[in-house]
């Protein structure tokens, strides 16, 4: 027993010195980080680069006891190489209540390419007026940035004008470059296509001209390609296939023409295709059916893309959510098989040529929230429960089908489809257009054959007997006609 205690007092007076020795070189490590300076050259190339966005006001002197010590710069980011702080991440613009807000009157100065470990580099609505300051992106010095800056981006800039900088193409560690919601103009610089370690490439929202470049054979890492709200034109480039790990492809409010390329059936990976608003034709392209794992097919707005709905093989797209196709110049009848894709939340086929009945299968959908039918052709009664109407609500529109009616009596007046007229409504106007006929008929045919029920209109007394057969015989069509 003895023995045991004294075993149980070693083991706890080592795991005691243990623990102050743990603790020792924990608080001297902590102690090391904060005392480890920043390099004059940094901070003074840090410094000017901040007062070229936010104005020479800005001296830091609230900073102790550098950018990078215990009163940091919101929006700076620094790391340790060799004992010294060096900035890895700089955020101009307001992301946050205490972010460095940018001057109206501002410049890139040249110190910002000496933060040779810069890794993160981001203007979030700092270039605002493009009449008064209007700024462009610089074009040289970037090759010192080559080696560390991963990421670059330019959100919400109105005032940031002019092309992009083909000396991007130096950036060879570049992995995302977002130039979004800018006023940039000019053409794709095919440079871009050199950045082969870029996984996401956004260009959206500026006023981007010509044609897509037929750059991407070597961009086998991106995985989000935004090139939507622009003015580009022409056909796609047929290297977009070689994008084999995209997620998200995004061309949409553009001017792009031409067939829909088949070779997007590479695209294995892709869980987003956004085409709508543009100009393409030539009909749904049949690689589409072999997108498995496309979640969202949007190609509304291309009228002259036509085709025939029950072209694809739509039971194959089972991880459909969204199914936008309105307004594309659709053909032929809304096929069964689209109520096999037990994950659709929202379909939309309006304003297009579609025929024949609505099928009561599309009700069966579990996770269909939304149902856009209108400015079809299409035919019959709708079927549809009231727990269907009533779960989707104002969601669903029939509306601008003229020959499309709903049951009278089946459904509550609540939850009566907008812009659609009751079956029943149709039934007793055809049957009052028969009548109006058969009156039309019978009546010719009856003062043409008064003389056979012995009135003749030849006799004394005929104009008045024939007024007199005429009242009977509309007497007896009007008892038939009333309803």
């Amino acid at each position: 027993m003895n023995n045991i205690m004294k075993r149980m007092k070693a083991i706890s007076h080592v795991t005691s010195v243990i623990f102050i020795l743990s603790l020792g070189a924990w608080c001297c490590g902590q102690v090391e980080l904060d005392a480890a300076p920043m390099e004059k050259t940094e901070q003074e190339a840090l410094y000017s680069t901040i007062q070229g966005f936010v104005g020479n006001s800005w001296n830091g002197s609230d900073l102790y006891p550098d950018p990078c010590g215990w009163t940091p710069i919101q929006g700076v980011s620094c790391d340790l190489f060799n004992g010294f702080w060096y900035v890895t991440v700089l955020n101009i613009g307001p992301m946050h209540d205490n972010s460095l807000m940018c001057a109206q009157n501002l410049e890139f100065r040249p110190q910002l390419f000496e933060l040779k470990y810069l890794k993160s580099l981001s203007f979030f609505k700092c270039f605002q007026s493009q009449k008064r300051f209007p700024i462009t992106i610089p074009t040289e010095n970037w090759e010192k940035l080559a080696g560390t800056l991963e990421l670059l981006e330019f959100r919400s800039n109105p005032g940031l004008i002019g092309n992009i900088p083909s000396s991007f193409s130096v950036l060879k560690n570049l992995q995302s470059l977002v130039l979004l919601e800018n006023s940039l103009t000019g053409e794709i610089p095919p440079s871009i296509g050199n950045l082969i370690k870029l996984k996401r490439l956004v260009l959206s929202e500026n006023y981007f001209i010509g044609c897509i470049p037929d750059i991407f054979s070597g961009m086998s890492e991106l995985l989000i390609l935004d090139l939507s709200r622009n003015l580009l034109s022409g056909t796609l480039p047929f290297s977009l296939g070689s994008l084999t790990s995209v997620l998200k492809l995004d061309l949409s409010h553009n001017l792009l023409q031409g067939n829909v390329l088949n070779e997007l059936s590479n695209l294995k990976y892709l869980t987003l295709m956004d085409l709508r608003d543009n100009k393409f034709s030539g009909g749904l392209a049949l690689s589409f059916q072999e997108m498995y794992s496309l979640e969202e097919m949007i190609l509304s707005n291309n009228p002259l893309l036509g085709g025939d709905i029950m072209t694809l093989k739509w039971e194959n797209l089972q991880n459909l959510v969204i199914l936008e196709l309105s307004n594309i110049g659709l053909k032929g009848e809304i096929p069964e098989s689209l109520s096999e894709l037990k994950r659709l939340r929202f379909l939309g086929l309006s304003d297009n040529y579609l025929t024949g009945n609505l099928s009561p299968k599309l009700e069966t959908l579990p996770c269909l929230n939304a149902l856009y039918l209108s400015g079809n052709n299409l035919t019959g009664e709708i079927k549809f429960s009231n727990e269907f109407y009533g779960k989707m609500g104002r969601r669903f529109g029939a509306w601008n089908n003229p020959n499309l009616c709903y049951q009278v009596g089946v459904m509550s007046k609540s939850l009566v489809p907008f812009g659609v007229r009751p079956c029943q409504q149709e039934v007793n106007l055809l049957q009052s257009n028969k009548k109006n006929e058969l009156i039309h008929v019978d009546m010719n045919q009856a003062f043409n054959s008064i003389p056979s029920i012995g009135f003749s209109s030849y006799a004394t007394n005929g104009i008045w007997w024939s007024s007199l057969a005429k009242t009977i015989m509309m007497g007896l069509f009007l008892d038939c006609y009333i309803i």
